[in-house]
């Protein structure tokens, strides 16, 4: 059975290089630790809310009730089985297994669309008509796959709640596949997070932008007050023109980064589907064991065989710095060096029987 509840924090080690979590390298900013500090003189005082949500709905260009603060992208996902009761919900997967498992833990039978490999691309027409609940990240953690915004936005229409998972939409440059600017799809649920692109995993942060009705009715579950000054200063400093030009400028980074990071993976790693995000699938010969043996030489990578439809042999390895990922690319091309089995000794001519 999939444990639904494995995360990459859960594969790190004292001591090793993490390559588990998908959190940008050298995060927060100053700047971000200057504003998160401020935010701690008002503690004394109760969270109020709306500034941060005004600010969250001018960047995406929607009014106010059309935004719902969170404590991190996956109290959405609890809101969401908490407030909906669907008939038929499907899940597309491979992807973050934390919108399944919040549904399973609220009693609600799930189906399992599983994208064909190598590609892991959607087909729009797979999924079922009748489904009223559909789920799906874009781009999909694990595979780092970018759906067309045609083919996701061809999923929603009227009475289907369309949750798309956007954790690490800003990741790409230009946010060409996001749809958090379209008010005009049925149902659309879109869920954000600051926890990538600017390192507040531990602050909880984010956001879900969808229909008024939706969102109150996703809000009428959450308790009084249920995101704290701290994330909420920093939703409303990195909402800003100013942080989201740094964060496209970190994602035309990134790009380089995850390029160098392919180029250096010796020929034994198949790089699964292709990568647009901050992180990378693998699929490696004995992987159980290859993870073993990178833990053994300092590095933290993701298992993947937590998530539905991959198995041992596929791993989940962070984009970070060319250096970092030539020192990583190194110690892969040596284990799985190792494991190859040894080169046939070369076999002597045969003789001509009638010569003999």
């Amino acid at each position: 059975m999939t444990d639904l509840d494995h995360h990459g924090d859960d594969d790190l080690a004292p001591g090793l290089v993490d390559l588990a979590v998908n959190v940008r390298a050298g995060t927060p900013p100053p700047w971000l630790r200057a504003v998160l500090h401020a935010a701690l003189d008002d503690a004394a005082g109760y969270p109020d809310a709306r500034p941060a949500r005004a600010a969250v709905a001018a960047a995406h260009g929607r009014p106010a009730d059309e935004v719902l603060l969170t404590a991190g992208a996956a109290e959405a996902f609890t809101l969401v089985a908490r407030a909906l009761t669907p008939r038929r919900a499907v899940v597309v997967h491979p992807s973050f297994t934390e919108p399944e498992a919040a549904l399973r833990a609220a009693g609600h039978p799930v189906e399992r669309l599983l994208l064909a490999a190598p590609a892991h691309r959607l087909d729009p027409a797979a999924v079922p008509d009748d489904a009223d609940l559909v789920v799906l990240g874009n781009p999909t953690n694990p595979t780092s796959v970018l759906h067309p915004h045609r083919d996701v936005a061809a999923l929603a229409r009227p009475g289907r709640v369309l949750l798309v998972d956007e954790a690490f939409a800003d990741t790409v440059p230009g946010e060409p596949a996001s749809l958090a600017p379209r008010r005009d799809l049925p149902g659309l649920l879109v869920v954000r997070s600051l926890t990538k692109t600017w390192g507040l995993a531990g602050l909880r942060v984010g956001y879900a932008l969808g229909p008024p009705d939706l969102v109150a009715a996703l809000g009428a579950h959450q308790p009084h007050w249920p995101v704290s000054t701290p994330a909420l200063a920093a939703l409303a400093a990195c909402t800003t023109a100013a942080a989201r030009a740094e964060a496209e400028a970190a994602a035309r980074e990134l790009t380089g980064h995850r390029a160098a990071l392919l180029a250096a993976l010796p020929a034994g790693a198949e790089v699964v589907g292709r990568p647009r995000s901050s992180f990378v699938l693998l699929r490696v010969p004995d992987g159980a064991r290859v993870r073993e043996r990178l833990r053994a030489r300092g590095w933290a990578v993701r298992r993947g065989d937590t998530f539905p439809g991959l198995d041992a042999d596929h791993l989940r390895v962070a984009v970070r710095d060319p250096a970092t990922s030539a020192a990583f690319a190194a110690d892969l091309a040596a284990i799985l060096e190792d494991a190859a089995p040894p080169a046939s000794a070369p076999r002597a001519p045969a003789v001509p029987e009638e010569i003999r």
